[in-house]
């Protein structure tokens, strides 16, 4: 569609860098006090998720027209999309405190949910303009830029949740600052317009098509698999620390190593999928996440949240970053719109359903939290052999019949 020049890319690649750490922070902050907050604004316990549930059905419903969006005017207005979508949802979240209305505080949630999804495609536009040897690397180094914002995201947390008379008042205003100031990066991206097609211009396949190549079939299954059970456990972890006789500061200092393990890896997982292929280092994701769960299943002292939410970090990491690289690889350019739109409505459908579970398991499945807690782990049993049982499927497809339709 244009010419390959990794010196552009490398230069997209720090700008989608920068907007992953500054812009990226207002997730984990969210993430953080959002279920704590639905806590206090709900009349019913089991619905203390579901303002991150709006988030996770906002993004979701918000990946297509976001994919389009950036087909036709390109990136850029995609991510301005994006930022405006934080901001409107910062603000009415803060109204909604404010106001003591719940309705209100999931109608922010849900329009946060547009910042959430148009990020989703940070690691997809550091492709456009990288080489096929440079894409696996540009994926990883975009997605480690969510280093800085585990940093940023729960230390704004601790200095604004309790700085004005209503709780966490002040993280939703700062939120609102985040998305402003952050929107600034963008006029420093240059990834072309994907040109109008010709009349006689290939089309690509269609939707269904492309779902049912077993490549992208696996690719999506294994990244609906990685980011639901992260968020299905991240969602309930300030909930479940909370409820076992910690504090605010140990969840979101809990929160903090998640999303440090989420982006750490990211530093190497790109030369890892070089060296040893993408399969195995998705397989590899799936196993830790499988650990994580053991893990939280073992016991609640502190350190095993820790040691549990790490571990998810980083298996949401290979798992996710591998199931991007792979579908990345399988579809031709000017399909790019159309499968991207479609795996992210399909990965954050699954997680919307994944979040909606974590508020009933937490809350309503047992007497105690450390029942809920345990529901919650158990929860991740079969849909890890689910994504398992798809990809040995794939590494024992004949090379050559890997691409074609099932």
């Amino acid at each position: 569609m244009y010419e390959i020049d990794d010196s552009k890319a490398r230069r997209n690649v720090a700008v989608l860098v920068a907007a992953q750490a500054f812009l990226g922070a207002q997730m984990p902050m969210i993430f953080t006090v959002g279920g704590l907050a639905g806590q206090s604004l709900a009349t019913n316990a089991c619905l203390a998720t579901l303002p991150i549930s709006l988030i996770v059905l906002g993004s979701m419903l918000a990946a297509t027209p976001i994919s389009a969006i950036m087909q036709k005017w390109g990136r850029r207005a995609g991510f301005w999309l994006g930022t405006l979508g934080g901001a409107l949802g910062g603000s009415i979240g803060a109204l909604g405190l404010y106001y003591s209305s719940f309705p209100l505080f999931l109608l922010g949630s849900f329009c946060t949910g547009f910042y959430m999804s148009a990020q989703g495609f940070y690691r997809f536009a550091a492709a456009d303009t990288a080489s096929d040897a440079f894409r696996p690397k540009a994926i990883s180094y975009v997605m480690a830029g969510g280093l800085l914002s585990a940093l940023i995201g729960p230390q704004l947390v601790k200095v604004t949740s309790q700085a004005m008379v209503i709780p966490f008042l002040g993280t939703y205003l700062a939120v609102i600052g985040v998305n402003l100031i952050g929107s600034l990066l963008f006029l420093f991206i240059n990834i072309p317009k994907p040109k109008a097609p010709a009349a006689d211009a290939p089309r690509g396949r269609t939707r269904w098509e492309l779902i049912t190549t077993p490549r992208i079939a696996v690719a999506v299954i294994c990244a609906m698999v990685s980011y639901a059970l992260m968020n299905l456990v991240m969602t309930s972890t300030p909930l479940a620390v909370v409820g076992c006789g910690y504090n605010q500061g140990n969840a979101a200092d809990v929160v903090s190593s998640h999303v440090l393990a989420m982006y750490i890896p990211s530093f190497f997982t790109g030369h890892l999928i070089a060296r040893f292929g993408v399969e195995k280092i998705v397989a590899a994701g799936l196993a830790i996440l499988a650990g994580a769960g053991a893990v939280a299943l073992s016991g609640v002292q502190l350190e095993n949240f820790f040691l549990a939410l790490i571990l998810l970090g980083i298996g949401w990491n290979f798992g996710f970053i591998g199931a991007t690289t792979m579908l990345a690889g399988a579809h031709a350019p000017e399909e790019r719109g159309r499968m991207q739109g479609l795996n992210d409505l399909l990965v954050f459908g699954g997680v919307t359903m994944a979040s909606l579970a974590s508020g009933g398991l937490m809350n309503c499945s047992g007497g105690t939290p450390q029942e809920g807690w345990t529901a919650v782990n158990m929860a991740m049993a079969p849909l890890l052999m689910l994504a398992g049982a798809a990809l040995l499927w794939l590494m024992f497809q004949p090379e050559e019949g890997r691409e074609d339709t099932v």
